[in-house]
């Protein structure tokens, strides 16, 4: 590569400004061996020239080490090739992965005289070059990282950043022969997004290596609406964590943006967090299936040396793989959405539909859709192939499961005249008396409750002979109250038989497992099972009690756990400080972050809640509303609270309520710096 002049590193070295609003911002040159980059004007980007090269016609597929090892030690040579090597010997690479990317912390914390980047000679010893050339050998692809500002994005000092230096470092790409450049957000001096996105785009194009650009910035400026002509896929949102309430937030920010999408031009929610440990195979289920059928960039972030068999096994799921491959290039989109419950349709090349069955909530619920609803043509039967058990069915035109509690069902539909030679689909769904859709599943020792198990025959063909049974633990007493079985069941009927299940009197407090097992013969015998707890509750305190004092039933936090006495702080347990609201410490409360709910047992003995509500002074931004339900009854309400307000005091009457929830929603804008606080909260009771 030609060595830059005298003359050019002596312009590199000189101060240079930033425009930044009406004034500018003055950086000062980096320490000597860091050649400062020339001066960036904050200019509108030139027209964009369309991409058109035949990259990314399909979601890119494949592994990016960030979110397993962020800086630390163990991101190194070897544990990239060791990533390329499993690739290749345990069928990911045949399932469609093709490239392996290494994120920040790569580089040296200086760039050489020549202003070029330096590999860190201990994290890879034989260079970028080498490395790339290792994965390229197995006919693999490799990418590589950097940020559009000065610095990238690690918060330990931080490496060089692309902003002024983009044709170097293109030309430096292209040299080591990287395939794949994400390009990050931080250290961005203000200079307007476009310009920065576009120069990188200009100086990838000009080394004539065809190099997927993958534009980070996080959603901030809604590159949905502009970047189709400057990078091949780009982050809808900001970064994920391995939670369930994250993966669900960026969900619901990059399911509504579906008609941006198509190949060449992808929206992408941010990486695969499965295998990564915090989440519950369902959960890590539903990731695989919703990325897969949003069309979604399929990124893994585990260290997959790591990555146990069943999650490796969802990895490699190729029938729903092929659904986020499909070459139509479709982003599947929600038809239906209800109480927690989706319904998601998502077109693909042979005329099939592929539909995925969501449920957000933390109780099992029977999802349905039909086949004119997911937009498939009236037939006389339609073939629905269930992607994760790989069975074939019929259906006279409905689509159902009951899916558990975070899970979602995934199938493949076709009108197929062939569809007699395929069993009737047929579901099963118990349900347990509730307060209200979605309340705590709470019993009461010594006092029945009612559970009810439904049948539904989706086919034109008889099922035959069904049995429903219902177990508890030992010492539970379970009496169906209607016939148990069923010889016939008859094409698009639903049979139900009802149960009247008691804990025994003094049962302690807990969670108690109750299985429900439906069992039908016909031409392939079939076992449904349905597995939930319920609650035995502890009894409602007496007198008045802070409640961050007293246990709750069950919670859910938009970002890390709801804290006691102390404010959210960030995503660990005990990180967060003393709460404080607009300047007034509050010694008891809950520190939560939309959107959170935390719910208590009152077993109608109690009157009245109060408390101090408002943002936590933690976060200068943020606008939530706080919500008190009794039961199905909201009975209080703060309005929209920012961090500039004060506590808001807030008093609710709950006589008679078996249940209370304290909501916290994020006012409609988002949950970014949304740390609420429920300060002083206060229940009496009898």
């Amino acid at each position: 590569m030609r060595s830059l002049s005298k003359r050019r590193l002596a312009a590199l070295a000189a101060t240079f400004a930033v425009a930044v609003g009406s004034g500018a911002l003055a950086i000062a040159p980096p320490a000597l061996a860091e050649p400062p980059p020339p001066a960036v004007v904050d200019e509108p980007a030139p027209p964009a020239v369309a991409i058109d090269d035949g990259l990314a016609l399909t979601p890119p597929m494949g592994f990016n080490n960030w979110n397993t090892t962020h800086c630390r030690a163990e991101f190194n040579e070897k544990m990239i090739t060791d990533m390329a090597d499993i690739f290749v010997d345990r069928g990911l690479k045949a399932a469609g992965y093709q490239y392996v990317n290494i994120d920040d912390c790569w580089a040296l914390p200086q760039r050489a005289a020549d202003g070029n980047l330096v590999p860190d000679p201990v994290r890879f010893p034989r260079g970028i070059k080498w490395l790339a050339d290792y994965v390229h050998a197995k006919g693999l692809k490799f990418g590589i990282y950097t940020s559009a500002g000065i610095k990238t994005c690690n918060k330990v000092g931080g490496f060089p950043g692309g902003l002024g230096f983009e044709e170097l470092d293109a030309k430096l790409f292209a040299s080591w022969g990287v395939d794949y450049l994400k390009y990050d957000n931080c250290n961005n001096q203000g200079v307007d997004a476009k310009l920065r996105y576009t120069k990188m785009r200009d100086a990838l194009k000009a080394t004539g290596r065809p190099i997927v650009f993958s534009i980070c910035e996080w959603g901030q400026n809604k590159p949905w609406e502009w970047a189709k002509d400057v990078g091949h896929l780009w982050r809808t949102t900001g970064d994920i964590n391995d939670t369930w309430t994250k993966t669900v937030d960026l969900l619901k920010r990059n399911m509504v943006l579906a008609d941006y999408a198509g190949p060449g031009h992808w929206n992408d929610p941010d990486m695969l967090e499965v295998g990564n440990g915090q989440q519950s195979t369902t959960e890590y289920r539903s990731q695989f299936a919703l990325w897969s059928i949003m069309a979604a960039p399929l990124l893994i972030g585990a260290d997959l040396r790591k990555v146990s068999p069943e999650h490796f096994e969802i990895l490699t799921n190729k029938e729903i793989i092929a659904i986020d491959q499909d070459k139509l290039g479709k982003q599947g989109k929600p038809i239906r959405i209800q109480n927690g419950q989706y319904v998601f349709v998502k077109p693909l090349a042979n005329g099939d539909k592929a539909v995925a069955l969501f449920n957000e909530t933390d109780q099992p619920a029977r999802i349905s859709a039909t086949a004119a609803e997911v937009g498939l043509a009236k037939a006389s039967g339609y073939k629905i192939r269930d992607l994760w058990t790989k069975q074939d069915a019929h259906t006279a035109g409905t689509i159902a499961a009951t899916v558990p509690a975070h899970g979602t069902a995934i199938y493949r539909i076709s009108a197929d005249r062939a569809w007699p030679l395929y069993p009737p689909a047929v579901d099963s769904h118990t349900d347990l008396e509730l307060l209200y859709p979605g309340a705590a599943p709470v019993v009461t020792p010594g006092k029945a409750a009612r559970v009810s198990t439904a049948v539904h025959n989706a086919g034109k063909l008889p099922a035959l002979f069904a049995k429903a049974k219902v177990t508890a633990p030992e010492g539970w007493t379970i009496k169906a109250e209607s016939p148990a079985s069923t010889p016939l069941l008859r094409p698009e009927q639903t049979w139900r038989t009802h149960f009247a299940i008691t804990p025994p009197a003094g049962t302690k407090p807990g969670k108690y497992p109750v299985t429900s097992t439906v069992t039908f013969h016909g031409p392939r015998p079939t076992t449904h099972t349905q597995s939930f707890d319920l609650l035995v509750p502890e009894p409602a305190p007496s007198g008045t009690v802070q409640l961050s004092d007293t246990k709750w039933l069950r919670s859910a936090n938009g970002f890390g756990p709801v804290e006691l006495n102390t404010s959210n702080g960030e995503s660990k347990a005990g990180d967060g400080k003393p709460i404080t609201i607009n300047g007034v410490v509050f010694a008891k409360g809950l520190g939560v972050h939309a959107p959170s709910t935390v719910e208590y047992h009152l077993g109608g003995r109690c009157s009245t809640v109060s408390a101090q509500v408002g943002v936590d002074d933690e976060k200068n931004a943020g606008s939530v509303v706080f919500q008190v339900f009794a039961d199905a009854t909201k009975v209080a309400d703060s309005g929209v609270l920012t961090a500039a307000d004060p506590a808001k005091p807030l008093q609710a009457s709950v006589s008679g309520a078996t249940l209370l929830r304290l909501v916290v929603t994020d006012a409609g804008d988002g949950q970014s710096n949304d740390h609420a606080d429920w300060a002083d909260v206060r229940l009496t009771c009898s």
